[in-house]
């Protein structure tokens, strides 16, 4: 679990992020959402350790980031793995080199650990025959796919994810939201992603946080959105017919 306390972040006269107050849960896909300008894009970065806030506390299972030291900073940030929005691949390496990355990088395993460690992981997420590919062949989808085995693969208690589903197809997005809920689920990871894609918030949205200008304007399930009469929240999701639509049916369904 993931704990915010009164969360403040500015940028010189810039008051950002004010006040947030939320816990992201073990096991559960954990949304941020919000319009450009809202704050989620600062607060990922200061979950993620890359911003220092002026006041509040950030607290990964019981422990206060801001007051640990640097080596038990550095083995926090060894337990998260990270999603980008655009892969982040090394153009330069094959598939199988890009997972095994963060092993080089973090761990002692022998080679045999490692290769075993990325086989693993590749064939989790479907790509158990794209070892030797390079990023420049594989599709989008393909990429997403491999930047989450990389993600996985040293085993994190925490992973991040921004804008996973950018740039895809809709079919594919939806294989995407599935994957990380599975992995979720299956690892028992506190995942956290940072999404404007409200077909992502309605499929895989456990717990939700809205942000808007530096607050965070409500909290909920994907399920509750359908019931709250919080403006802010019901203009940004149902700013679509479709959405409406779906709203309408749910509410008309339950009476």
């Amino acid at each position: 679990m993931i704990e915010v306390k009164n969360l403040h972040k500015s940028f010189g006269d810039a008051h950002i992020l004010k006040g947030i107050n939320t816990a992201f849960e073990k096991g559960k896909t954990n949304l941020i959402i919000g319009q450009s300008g809202s704050g989620k894009t600062v607060f990922l970065k200061c979950l993620l350790g890359l911003f220092n806030y002026e006041q509040g506390s950030i607290a990964y299972d019981g422990k206060i980031f801001s007051k640990l030291s640097e080596d038990e900073k550095r083995d926090i940030r060894a337990q998260i793995g990270m999603v980008f929005q655009g892969s982040a691949l090394f153009d330069s390496m094959t598939i199988e080199e890009n997972v095994m990355f963060p092993l080089k990088m973090f761990t002692k395993q022998s080679k045999s650990e490692m290769q075993d460690r990325v086989d693993f992981v590749l064939k989790r997420v479907n790509l158990a025959d794209a070892h030797k590919k390079m990023p420049s062949e594989a599709s989008g989808g393909m990429q997403k796919r491999v930047a989450i085995a990389r993600a996985i693969v040293n085993k994190p208690k925490y992973l991040f994810c921004d804008e996973p589903n950018s740039g895809l197809d809709p079919k594919t997005s939806i294989v995407i939201d599935d994957l990380i809920k599975e992995i979720t689920e299956e690892y028992q990871i506190t995942t956290v992603i940072n999404s404007h894609d409200m077909n992502s918030v309605m499929q895989i949205g456990e717990k939700i946080v809205f942000l808007k200008n530096g607050y965070k304007e409500w909290e909920g399930s994907r399920y509750d959105i359908f019931k709250t009469d919080n403006k802010a929240v019901t203009d940004f999701v149902y700013s679509s017919e479709l959405f409406k639509k779906v709203r309408q049916m749910y509410l008309e369904e339950r009476g």
